[in-house]
């Protein structure tokens, strides 16, 4: 791959960028091709389990994108998530997982890395989970500034559930529950 050109579609919340590259094809022959690819940076997300109760702990929130898409709402169950800023994955889920959950934890467990949405966005996003109880809620939780995120606890096996009847469609949730399973 070489990359010719780099240019700015967008900085306005992340960066759009077009890059027009040269790819080398399998038989040898070079290509020009020009794509699209947004950056809003890596990410990290978690689910929390309580293995005595068999208990998750998972977030809803508007998701705007989602909205637009078909979903009536908006509103969508998913993991606890967030971006790195200039963390790294362990302090940034740690941070996120306070903010939404109001859940302070003592240890969590790195299981996995996954590009998400590759053919378009730049986002690697780092996968952890983490044992819960009663004594880590050390506030409500429910985000910070514009956020407005409801804390939910569930059975595990009904959340499984709800992976099939659709009430849970979330990429990165759906990837712990399965993991946990």
């Amino acid at each position: 791959v070489q990359i010719l050109k780099t240019e700015i579609l967008s900085d306005n919340w992340y960066t759009l960028n077009k890059i027009t590259f040269n790819f080398r094809k399998k038989n040898g022959t070079w290509s020009e091709i020009n794509r699209e690819a947004y950056d809003r940076g890596n990410g990290a997300t978690i689910l929390l389990y309580n293995k005595a109760s068999k208990t998750i702990i998972l977030t809803r929130q508007f998701r705007l994108p989602t909205f637009v898409n078909g979903n009536d709402d908006g509103m969508l169950i998913e993991t606890c998530a967030g971006q790195l800023d200039q963390d790294n994955p362990e302090e940034c889920i740690r941070r996120e997982t306070e903010e939404e959950t109001g859940f302070t934890l003592k240890d969590i467990k790195k299981v996995f890395e996954a590009y998400m949405s590759p053919g378009s966005v730049t986002e690697l996003l780092y996968f952890f989970i983490a044992e819960y109880s009663r004594d880590m809620k050390t506030s409500s939780g429910g985000g910070i500034d514009n956020e407005d995120i409801e804390v939910l606890e569930f059975p595990f096996g009904k959340a499984l559930a709800m992976m099939e009847t659709g009430e849970i469609k979330d990429g990165k949730t759906i990837m712990l529950l399965q993991y946990l399973k």
